[in-house]
């Protein structure tokens, strides 16, 4: 495409607080931080803006903005604006010694940031859901959860439908539910934004998003990386409780909703809602035939030789690291069309889609005619959305080959590659959020019922799983996952998307 878009101008907020509970892990420094300082490079976070990060090590802040600065440095090193603005934004940065199981040092903090009603406070809880309750606590027991305070926590909200229900209700006892933002950074990519748009913003689509005219749905997440260092995490999660009582439920949802009455939040989220009540329960008697779970081998990922599972953990272990499963959405919109999920570990590229098969045409005049070069008869119109890496969306059309010699047929795509039209740099999903949660805008966050809806399609899963005892099926690294996967959706007379490009 040759369409270009102008460059978005994002306003300024006012000054705010923003603190990170486990400032030194992992997400801080790879993805907080490195959001924060892009926004402040695009002139979104104003003087006066005062960001801190808490942990229980004791350091200045200066050794902090030491390693803070360490961390940003290949941004910097990337981009001249980045370069010119990392110190400025660092001087907006302090750590604060706290321990969570300690009052030390809390009133003075307290104190420090102050609960002026008038004025933000943002407490992201980047540290392990058991810690949830006990920040929200410590906030609340000093003065700290009022008018202008707003907390975020990640997944995962509990391990199942019991252990998100008690995180929520001791969240509930310090909060409102319109101060808690449960952040899912798949809804700030701006290719899943689209997708509301496509929907709703255009006429071509809508009329025909319903079961008269689509065959099927797949979203697809893959991975090339294995556990890394998240192994002791991992094994006591695995992919369903991971990424599929997540990610892959909330692109089901935007996938399969109905139209919202406006973009209000709540309009949204409730429509949502309805999505995850109409699927389909998955349980002891049909998880046989609707679900596979694998786990990888060793291999080779993108040409490099990668141990299995078990040689990383160090030991057996029957956790999932693979998932497809086949969901239905029962309502009038969806009967019949099935959605087929699938994630996993050590496939053989990174990358997250959905894919959106139209029904064939009801009759073909054109009979057997193909394009000799590439052997395919008429083929079914899919919408394909690629989420990451190369955002963009292709609208796959049978189309007439050029030239004399009769007609011959092939399949090409209309292709919308975000960076060719819109060009630049495309925000990350955690620029977008946090910015979000400052202005107050829960849309893109989960309600504390879908949450909860959620987990109740998920637990009879797991539960399924544990009761028919069998091990993961095993699938090589590098490999699209176990066979069992591949039957999962041909059994069906279907398969799973590949581009053809």
């Amino acid at each position: 495409m040759t369409l270009h878009a102008p460059p978005s101008n994002p306003a300024p907020l006012d000054p705010f607080d923003l603190v990170i509970f486990g400032g030194t892990g992992d997400l801080a420094l790879r993805k907080l931080l490195p959001a924060l300082l892009h926004r402040h490079v695009d002139g979104q976070i104003a003087e006066g803006t005062r960001l801190y990060g808490v942990a229980r090590d004791a350091r200045s802040d200066d050794e902090y903005r030491d390693r803070v600065r360490e961390a940003l440095q290949k941004d910097a090193n990337a981009d001249p604006r980045v370069a010119a603005s990392l110190e400025p934004f660092l001087a907006k940065l302090h750590y604060r010694q706290l321990d969570l199981g300690s009052d030390a040092g809390w009133p003075e903090f307290a104190a420090e940031v102050g609960n002026d009603p008038g004025r933000v406070r943002v407490f992201y809880l980047a540290v392990g859901p058991d810690l949830f309750a006990l920040v929200g606590d410590r906030l609340q027991c000093h003065g700290l959860s009022g008018a202008g305070t707003r907390v975020v926590v990640e997944k995962p909200i509990g391990r199942d439908g019991a252990s998100a229900d008690a995180i929520n209700n001791a969240l509930g006892r310090v909060f409102e539910e319109h101060q808690v933002f449960r952040i899912d950074h798949y809804l700030g990519k701006e290719t899943v934004q689209n997708l509301t748009a496509l929907r709703f913003g255009n006429a071509l689509f809508e009329p025909l998003w319903k079961a008269e005219h689509i065959d099927h749905v797949q979203i697809t997440v893959a991975e090339t990386v294995g556990v890394e260092g998240r192994a002791a995490y991992y094994d006591k999660s695995g992919a369903l409780r991971d990424m599929v009582q997540n990610h892959l439920l909330q692109l089901l949802c935007l996938v399969a909703m109905e139209p919202p009455a406006s973009l209000a939040a709540d309009a949204i989220r409730d429509e949502k809602l309805k999505v995850l009540r109409a699927l389909r329960p998955i349980t002891n008697g049909n998880a046989v035939n609707m679900t596979v779970r694998g786990q990888y081998r060793a291999g080779a990922v993108e040409g490099r030789a990668v141990p299995g599972y078990p040689d990383e953990l160090g030991e057996p272990s029957r956790t999932e690291t693979f998932v497809a499963i086949k969901a239905e959405v029962q309502n009038w919109r969806w009967a019949g069309v099935p959605f087929y999920l699938r994630t996993g570990k050590r496939l053989p590229e990174r990358m997250s889609e959905i894919v959106v098969t139209f029904r064939h045409v009801p009759h073909s005049i054109f009979g057997e005619l193909t394009d000799g070069e590439h052997g395919r008869t008429l083929a079914p119109n899919k919408l394909v959305i690629r989420l990451q890496p190369d955002e963009g969306v292709k609208l796959w059309l049978m189309n007439k080959v050029p030239g004399p010699g009769g007609l011959r047929m092939r399949e090409v795509a209309m292709d919308l590659s975000y960076a060719e039209t819109f060009g630049g740099r495309q925000p990350d999903a955690y620029e977008r959020l946090i910015m979000d949660v400052v202005r107050g805008n829960p849309m893109l966050f989960m309600r504390r019922d879908e949450v909860h809806a959620a987990w109740q399609w998920i637990d009879p899963i797991r539960n399924a799983w544990e009761a028919n005892g069998d091990a993961p099926k095993p699938y090589t690294a590098g490999g699209w996952g176990p066979t069992a996967a591949v039957a999962l959706i041909e059994r069906d007379g279907r398969t799973w998307h590949e581009d053809a490009d």
